[in-house]
C-alpha cells in the first residue's frame, strides 16, 4: 500500500511546507497551519497538450462592449463602475454583521424587478432564516430563488439546470468539493471552489457575487490568489457601533479603484448617503479650538471631514501621540515639522488627532489641516468655521500642489465655505472660480498666519 503523503499550508496566507511550524515565515502568522494529504496526480494523465486557441494579433481582436445591469443602487453602481457586468466574478468581503448579506438581498431586489433570474446560495443560513431577512427588508421580487447548501457539485449541477442571470454565494469559506480530503474553509478548499465558480461564470455568462470572511486584521481570508482571481474586490468598511457604512472597490477590472460608496444602516436595511460631506460635517461644533475642515478624494469623489486635534500637558517623560482614522507615522512627521520650523515645545504636551465620523482617510492633502489643527488646540485659537484648508506638506515646511484641486473647492462652495486655503501651485487650477474667496500659501508659516491670524 503506498504512503500517504501530506503537507501543511498556512491558512492566512497558503504558504506551503513539508512539516508543522508554530510561526508561518511567510506572513508572520502564529499557529495557521493545518495539514492536508497531497494528491498526486496520475502519469497517465501526461500527454502532449494540444489547444484549437492561436495567438491573436492585437489589432484582428474585434472589442467587445461591455453588458452591465444596473442594480438601482446609486452608490454600488457607482463603485462598480456603472452596474454590474455580464460574467464577472465580484468578492465581497467585511466584519461579521457589517451588512454584507443586507446589501446582497437589496441587489437581488433591484436586479430581480427587472426581470434578470437570481439565485441565492447560502452555506450559512437556511432558507427560512434568509425568508425573515428579507421580509424585513422588504424583498418582493418573484425571481429570487433559495438554496441552502455547501456542497459545490449540488451547486453547480443547480447553476446549470435553472441557468440565473445573477447567483450570489454567501459565503466561499463554506463550499467544500468532495473530491478534496481537506476540511471546509481551508486554503485548498478556498480556491479550488473558486476556480471552478469563475469558470462557470465566464463560461455560462453569469454575474456572481461570492462573500469572503475576513480575518481579524480586516482582510480576507484564505489565500491571497483569491483576490487576484476576481474581477472586483469590495470591502464593507465602518464601525458596527456606527450608523454609516464605506463600501470601497479596492480592486475593479471594469472601473475605477478606491471608489467608495456610503450608506447608512436603518431598519429597513442600507440606505444611500447622495452627500457624505454634509452627513460627515453635522455635529461639527462652532468656534471650537483644534478643529479644521478638511476635503479628500476618494476615487472621483470629494469628501469633506473634520479634523480634531487635542494638545494637553503631560508630567510624564515621554509624551503621548494618538491617530485615528489616518496615518499615525504621517502625524508624527507633522508633529517634528511643526517643532522645527515653528519652534514649538511639543515634547511637553500630548497629541490627540481624530478624523470626526469614524472614516478613515490616508490622502497626504489632510496634512495642512492636520497641522492647523494641532496649532489651533495648542495656542487656543479657533480656525474659522467658514475656511476650509488642504494641502500636503514637506519636511522642509513647503505646502505641496494636491491632485484634484476644482473638485475639493467645488465641494467646498456647494457646502456654503467661504474661504478656501489651497497650495500656491494650484491656483492656476481654480483661478476659474470666483464664488468663493482662495488663498493660495506656499509654505507652513503663511498658512498659519492666514489659518490662526
Amino acid at each position: 500500500m503506498a504512503k500517504i503523503k501530506t503537507k501543511y499550508i498556512c491558512q492566512e496566507c497558503g504558504y506551503e511546507t513539508g512539516k508543522w511550524l508554530g510561526k508561518c515565515p511567510s506572513c508572520n502568522n502564529f499557529s495557521t497551519f493545518s495539514e492536508e494529504i497531497v494528491e498526486k496526480a496520475s502519469s497517465n494523465n501526461i500527454s502532449t497538450i494540444s489547444s484549437t486557441n492561436k495567438a491573436l494579433d492585437l489589432e484582428s481582436i474585434a472589442p467587445i462592449n461591455e453588458v452591465r445591469t444596473k442594480t438601482k443602487i446609486g452608490e454600488l453602481d457607482r463603485v462598480l463602475g456603472g452596474g454590474i457586468v455580464q460574467g464577472s466574478l465580484t468578492l465581497v468581503g467585511g466584519d461579521p454583521g457589517i451588512g454584507k448579506s443586507t446589501l446582497l438581498l437589496q441587489i437581488c431586489e433591484a436586479v430581480g424587478q427587472s426581470g434578470k433570474k437570481i439565485l441565492y446560495v447560502s452555506g450559512e443560513e437556511s432558507a427560512q432564516q434568509i425568508k425573515l431577512r428579507a421580509n424585513r427588508l422588504n424583498i418582493t421580487t418573484k425571481n429570487l430563488l433559495l438554496l441552502s447548501e455547501t456542497n459545490f457539485n449540488v451547486i453547480e449541477n443547480t447553476i446549470r439546470d435553472i441557468k440565473p442571470d445573477l447567483v450570489i454565494i454567501d459565503s466561499i469559506q463554506t463550499v467544500f468539493l468532495d473530491d478534496l480530503s481537506s476540511a471546509p474553509g481551508s486554503v485548498t478548499q478556498v480556491r479550488e471552489c473558486t476556480a471552478k465558480i469563475m469558470r462557470i461564470g465566464k463560461g455560462e455568462n453569469i454575474s456572481i457575487f461570492i462573500v469572503g470572511h475576513v480575518t481579524k486584521d480586516g482582510a480576507i481570508a484564505g489565500p491571497r490568489i483569491l483576490e487576484h482571481m476576481v474581477d472586483t474586490v469590495l470591502y464593507f468598511e465602518g464601525e458596527r457601533l456606527a450608523s454609516y457604512r464605506i463600501l470601497r472597490a479596492v480592486k475593479n477590472r471594469f472601473g475605477s479603484t478606491n471608489e467608495i460608496g456610503v450608506f447608512e444602516m436603518r431598519q429597513i436595511g442600507l440606505v444611500e448617503i447622495n452627500n457624505p460631506s454634509e452627513y460627515m460635517l453635522s455635529g461639527r461644533p462652532i468656534g471650537a479650538n483644534g478643529s479644521c475642515v478638511t476635503c479628500s478624494i476618494e476615487g472621483t469623489r470629494p469628501i469633506l471631514a473634520e479634523v480634531q486635534s487635542l494638545v494637553s500637558y503631560t508630567t510624564f517623560n515621554i509624551p503621548r501621540r494618538m491617530a485615528t482614522g489616518m496615518d499615525f507615522n504621517r502625524v508624527i512627521l507633522l508633529i517634528a515639522v511643526l517643532e522645527k520650523k515653528l519652534n514649538l515645545q511639543l515634547g511637553s504636551y500630548d497629541v490627540y488627532v481624530n478624523l470626526a465620523g469614524g472614516i478613515k482617510i490616508l490622502e497626504p492633502a489632510l496634512d495642512a489641516s492636520v497641522a492647523c489643527s494641532i496649532v489651533s488646540s495648542y495656542k487656543n485659537k479657533p480656525i474659522d468655521a467658514k475656511t476650509l484648508i488642504f494641502g500636503e506638506i514637506g519636511l522642509s515646511g513647503e505646502l505641496r500642489a494636491v491632485s484634484f484641486c476644482e473638485k475639493r473647492v467645488m465641494e467646498a462652495l456647494k457646502l456654503g465655505f467661504e474661504t478656501v486655503i489651497i497650495p500656491k501651485d494650484n491656483l492656476k487650477e481654480v483661478s476659474s472660480i470666483k464664488d468663493i474667496k482662495i488663498c493660495p500659501v506656499s509654505n507652513i508659516n503663511e498658512l498659519l498666519k492666514l489659518a490662526l491670524g
